[in-house]
This record gives structure tokens, sequence and C-alpha cells, in this order.
């Protein structure tokens, strides 16, 4: 019988899993089943309880594991997942941001008209308002569970090996984020818009990706990224295949990106988000995705980088231009920053077309100090309000610096920070990946990105100006509602991170240093 077992098993490889080295993940997607049962079982009274320690204890524990982790470099369950520096980076970074991101959607609930994630300070105390929301509850708490496994997605995209197991965390990541989108169905159809969309275009991207994925496995014989780069080196010259490959793959991550020509669906489902939604999604998306990217181009297709290095060129300054210029001429604060995102993944991408180490630790330290500001800038828009809801047209926000003053200025901080003024944490983020583009070669794309920064500026000063130095409506117009401890602390928080990177930028430049090497 053993002799028989010992036979069979001996002609295959028996799987091994090093479980300590995927403690981020395991923890992330472990509370993310427990908040299954938790909705499945628990009466609906204890539900946002229990459900917030679960999150919050997951975040924190997975943050507490990637510390542990750090300086690790291995590639881990059988070749599929890499622990390095780059990795470990950007889950520390996902773990921060989502953190801040839950504290502002820990608030939310859904109003008397049915409006999902509104803040719970929009009730006056005794008024109808106030018993309707006594009277409905906590309710939409399987968003918490929708929340971590996204959370688990976003985690493994970035440390991701082989495509096939990018493809899945890419999916595992996507599927959650297609149902938060629609969270607010019942009040706004741009809610519902916004969901489908996002599902068409996600799995029209998605099918680009697997594409490419089998166009590259027909030419290497392996999905694993070093495999390809071996096959690639081997070679005695690029053939068709590769290179479509190459191209249907990119596409696939540009679209998550959210770079042009594939950034159709970044405003429209930024307005019709949920707007602390909105803010997870526009902050850690752009990490994982830019993680994930960096890997697939950096490992896989550096050997080959004079190929794709001319269609990062072009992607890049289209992307740039296409954001700063479409952004000047919204009115709506959400599809202002929508188009802003845009603006911002093209500065991203110089890192990525520098194909250097300083190119890569760069675009980590633009990923933190952007997402850092764009949580923060998204949850002051959810404290905004009149009597309709989010006041998100920008005349709304006229002489708002005179009604709340601490509230406007941290929302002016934000917004100097994604112009990339001195001593903000954006200024450090271009600061890195320019000099890295310059360094590598990219001046002509470096030049297009400083006169792109500098016309931004315009519409990010416009909403200064109008929020401290135009007069309010006479009548009427949005209040700021009194946040809760959670979205105060995720505002203090991002504030605190915005300046410090800003101030003190060698802190997180020591840090990437330490982080800035692909293990293969």
């Amino acid at each position: 019988m053993n002799a028989a077992l010992a036979a069979v098993t001996g002609s295959f490889d028996i799987p091994t899993i090093e479980y300590s080295a995927l403690a981020p993940i395991l923890i992330v997607l472990g509370a993310a089943v427990v908040s299954v049962l938790v909705e499945a079982l628990v009466p609906q009274a204890y539900r946002r309880t229990l459900q917030l320690v679960i999150t919050f204890a997951a975040l924190v524990g997975a943050l507490v594991a990637v510390v542990a982790l750090w300086g690790t470099q291995q590639i881990v369950a059988m070749g599929s997942v890499a622990v390095d520096g780059p990795t470990l980076f950007m889950q520390g970074s996902i773990l921060v941001l989502s953190a801040i991101a839950a504290l502002v959607m820990a608030e939310r609930r859904v109003d008397p008209a049915g409006d999902s994630f509104a803040p719970r300070a929009s009730a006056l105390p005794g008024s109808e308002d106030e018993q309707a929301f006594t009277r409905l509850g906590w309710l939409q708490t399987e968003v918490w569970t929708l929340f971590l496994f996204c959370v688990g997605g976003l985690l493994l995209f970035p440390a991701s090996t082989d495509l096939l197991t990018m493809f899945v965390a890419l999916e595992v990541l996507s599927l959650p984020l297609y149902i938060m989108v629609g969270l607010a169905r019942r009040r706004r159809l741009l809610s519902q818009e916004a969901s489908l969309k996002y599902f068409v275009l996600g799995a029209f991207s998605s099918a680009f990706f697997l594409y490419g994925t089998a166009l590259l496995y027909g030419y290497a014989g392996t999905v694993s990224l070093s495999g390809i780069a071996d096959a690639l080196g081997a070679s005695a010259g690029d053939t068709g295949l590769v290179l479509a490959g190459v191209a249907l793959l990119s596409v696939g991550l540009l679209f998550k990106v959210g770079a042009a020509p594939f950034h159709q669906w970044t405003p429209d489902v930024y307005q019709g988000s949920p707007t602390s939604i909105t803010g997870f999604m526009a902050a850690c998306i752009k990490v994982a995705a830019f993680g994930a990217l960096l890997r697939v181009m950096y490992v896989a297709l550096g050997g080959i980088r004079w190929d794709w290095r001319p269609m990062m060129y072009v992607i890049a300054a289209l992307t740039m231009i296409v954001g700063t210029l479409f952004a000047l001429t919204q009115t709506d604060i959400k599809r202002m920053l929508a188009y802003s995102a845009i603006a911002q993944a093209g500065f991203m991408l110089v890192g990525v077309v520098a194909t250097n180490a300083a190119g890569l630790e760069g675009t980590m330290v633009y990923l933190l100090a952007y997402g850092v500001a764009t949580v923060g800038a998204f949850a002051i828009v959810t404290l905004v309000r009149d009597t309709t809801g989010e006041a998100t047209h920008l005349s709304q926000w006229a002489g708002l610096g005179k009604r709340s003053p601490v509230v406007a200025a941290a929302f002016a901080l934000f917004l100097l920070a994604f112009a990339g003024i001195p001593l903000t944490s954006g200024f450090t983020g271009k600061f890195a990946v320019f000099t890295a583009g310059i360094a590598g070669g990219a001046t002509p794309i470096v030049v297009i990105g400083v006169v792109a920064s500098a016309v931004a500026a315009f519409f990010y000063i416009r909403v200064i100006v109008l929020m401290f130095f135009n007069e309010p409506a006479a009548e009427g117009g949005p209040s700021v509602v009194i946040p809760s401890a959670f979205t105060t602390l995720a505002i203090t928080v991002a504030v605190a991170l915005t300046l410090v990177i800003g101030v003190l930028p060698q802190l997180v430049f020591d840090l990437v240093s330490q982080a800035g090497l692909f293990v293969r």
C-alpha cells in the first residue's frame, strides 16, 4: 500500500505553500470568509459592529504581517506569488489606504430617501430624518464582505508572478467592486449606470488580458513571468505573436490604471459610485494595477523594452493631455477629480517608461502620495451636502471657506498635492518620477508632464479660489455636516501623511530604496 502510494506520488510534485509568506493575503481573505458567515448567521442589529471589528482587525493584522515580512525576497506558492520589496511596499500602501477609506465608509448608512452611504450627521437631532435613521438602522452591511474580498484581490494582484494568478486576482478584486459601485441604486440611477458600465467594460478588458496571456503562452510555453523573460532572451528575434500578446495584455492592465484611450469608464464610474467607494477605488486600484503593470513590464518584458516603450510613450503623453484638458471643462467636483486621476496616471506612466530602478521607486512613491490625497479629498466631498444630497456642482462650493474653513483648508491641501506644489506629497511624487524619466532617457515625456502639471494647476486653484474668495449663495447652498469620529480620523490621517511625505520626503525615499528590486 505504502509502496503503491509512493509510486503514484513520486511522479508528481507535492505542492508546498508557504503560509507565513502569504499571511497578509490569507488574513484578509480569511476575514472575508468570516464576514460572509456573519452576514448569514448574525442578527441584523449586531452585524455592523461585528463587521467593523472584523474589517479593521484584518487590515491591521495584515499590515503587521507585511511589516514582519519586510526584507523578504522569495517566490512562494509554487512559483506563483512573489514576496519582495515592491510587493510588500505596495501591499502596505494598499492596506493603509484601505483602512483610511474604510473609516470613511464606516460612517455611512442608508438615508430615509434610500441614498446609500449618506452621512449620519446629515440628519438633524430630533428631526423626522433622525427618527427614520433610527428605525432603519445600519443597512447594507454586506459592503464589508465585498470590501474584504476586493482588498484580498488587490494584495494578490501586484504580487503575482504568473499571468493566470494575476488574472484570478484581477477578477477577485473586480467582481466585488462592480457591486459596490452600484450600492446607491435605490436613489441614484447614476449608480446603476456606473455599475453596468464598469462591469461591461471591465469584462472587455479581462478578455483582452486573457487573449494576450494566451498569445504569450503560445510563444513561450509558460505563463510564468520569468519563463516568458527567458523565452524572449533565448529568441533570435521578436515575432508578431509576442507583439500582439504584449499589446493585448497591456490593454487589460492599462484599463485598470485608467490610462487613455482606455479611460472612458473613469468619469462615469467615479461620479455614479457612492463617494466613499469612489475614494477607495481611485486610490487602491491604482496602486495594485500599477504594481502588476510594473512587474509585467520589468520582469517579463524587460528584454524587449525597446519594442513596448514607444507605445508607452504615446499612452503616457496622451493620458496626461486628455486628463488635463478634459478636467478644465468639468463643473462636477467628482468628474473633475476623475479626469485629474487620469492625468495622474499619465504622470505615473513616466516612471514605467523610465525602465530603471529609479522609475520603479519613483512610481511607488507617487502611488502612495496620490492615494493618500485622493482618499482624503473624496472623504471631504462626502461632507459637503445640500437638501438633495451631496453638493458636487462646483458652484455649490462657493464660499465654503467662510462656512467651514477647516474643511475647506484640508480640501485645498489635497488639491495642492494633486497640483504638485512643494511641501506636499504630490511634489515629492512628481519629482521622483520626473527625475527617473530624465535618467531613463524619457526627457520629452517629462517635458509634456511638466507642461501638463502647470495647466492642471489652473483647475485645482480655481476650486480653491471658489471656496475662499467667492461669496456663498444668498439663500440655501451647501453645508458641511458634522462628521463622526471615523471620518474625522480619516481626514486627519490623510492630511498628516500628505504633509509628512511632502515636508520629510527622505523618510519615504529611504523606505522605497529598500524595496526597489523585483525578485525573479
